[in-house]
């Protein structure tokens, strides 16, 4: 049986050559479906949890539709066009200021004190069903170690300011993961101890402010949990890219849960990992700063076993462990596309390559917004939904 899954999908509102334009206060007020990030240039929208794909696919492209035409009537009323943009920096600009988009939250002040223009990224994050506390606890073990692989995938952000800065994920390079040791957590109640102590000594915030690559989610944090949220990945503005890489996660994910051999997925089970849980950790440190660099050219040391393996093979070795299981399920139609972002590079490397061609960063993401504009509207049309 499949999982349910989900996306809280972060975005920028900018203009058709990639000047960010914060509009959340009017897109709020006026459409349903969308909140506010701290900072008015970005709007958020979630989808409801589905166990199929192919709801999935309207769910993520339906609300866009609709923001992109109240965004036309908002350049209609003041003569400047208006749309979304890809990437997950405020890649030609406007990374020395922070737009408030609600100056009376409490919360946005510590946010806007504490951590400026680092948290003014775009991102998505993908939510997974599952139900048992203890289940759930192994599955943010394992997704913890290969997280890195996911952001490897995703990276979106090679730009700030204008300037290409280095880095495949430069939002993941300067993103404060907070707080700043987080353990693998042995148990539910662990879980529940650790985070009423970050309240205590204030590391945290609330419950929501655990900004780690992946964490346990619920209605009621820390107490009544039902998902794993991976919050690693840069903006994966295609959609069948998405879901793509959504499959490899649930597939994983599948391994771990539902086959004889999940207690070899488990970091914690001894004999699952030459390293203890603190080298484990460190590891993995070391492996989101390698993947936010480099993403799937970067060298990585694989939890399993310690050898050194880039990112991409390590994601092919993945995906042809879990292709029978997608086969047998009726989902490979939907993981099959990670293939080409294993053979074509990522939306950074793709951007990346044609910046050293001579092509500006504003050329870049001018030609990204129209090329990601004209893929929505494809995909709604074969979808048969309306396109604004």
């Amino acid at each position: 049986m499949l999982l349910s899954k989900g996306f809280e999908v972060e975005m920028y509102t900018a203009t058709p050559t990639g000047d960010v334009v914060g509009l959340s206060d009017r897109i709020v007020a006026n459409l349903q479906g969308f909140v506010r990030e701290p900072d008015s240039r970005n709007v958020e929208y979630t989808t409801a949890p589905s166990y199929q794909y192919e709801p999935l696919l309207l769910a993520l492209l339906e609300p866009r539709r609709r923001l992109r035409q109240y965004l036309k009537t908002l350049g209609a009323n003041d003569g400047t066009s208006y749309t979304i943009m890809p990437g997950s920096t405020l890649a030609l600009g406007g990374n020395e200021t922070f737009y408030r988009s609600d100056p009376r939250n409490p919360y946005h002040d510590y946010i806007e004190q504490t951590y400026g223009t680092k948290v003014v990224t775009a991102s998505i994050h993908i939510n997974v069903g599952i139900a048992d506390a203890d289940a759930l606890m192994a599955a943010v073990r394992l997704i913890r170690l290969e997280a890195p692989l996911y952001l490897a995938l995703s990276a979106s952000s090679p730009f700030v300011n204008g300037i290409a800065t280095g880095s495949h994920s430069s939002r993941w390079q300067v993103f404060p993961k907070t707080p700043a040791h987080v353990p693998l957590f042995t148990s539910h109640q662990d879980y529940i101890q650790w985070t009423q102590q970050q309240l205590a000594l204030g590391t945290m915030q609330n419950v929501r402010h655990l900004w780690s690559s992946v964490r346990p989610n619920g209605d009621r944090r820390p107490y009544s949990l039902n998902r794993l949220e991976l919050r690693i990945c840069d903006l994966i503005f295609d959609p069948v890219a998405l879901l793509a890489i959504t499959a490899l996660l649930e597939m994983r994910l599948q391994l771990l849960l539902h086959h004889g051999d999940s207690h070899q997925l488990d970091p914690l089970v001894s004999g699952a990992s030459p390293f203890t849980p603190e080298e484990l950790i460190a590891i993995t440190d070391a492996n989101e700063i390698a993947a936010a660099r480099q993403s799937l050219d970067a060298s990585l040391t694989h939890w399993q076993t310690g050898a050194t393996i880039t990112a991409r093979d390590w994601i092919a070795e993945q995906y042809e462990l879990v292709k029978p299981m997608a086969k047998a399920n009726g989902t490979y139609c939907f993981l099959s596309p990670l293939q080409g972002i294993l053979r074509q590079g990522n939306e950074a490397q793709r951007w990346l390559s044609a910046h050293q061609q001579g092509i500006t960063p504003r050329q870049i993401m001018t030609e990204a917004i129209a090329t990601t504009t004209e893929l929505e509207a494809e995909l709604a049309e074969a979808l048969l939904i309306g396109v604004g």
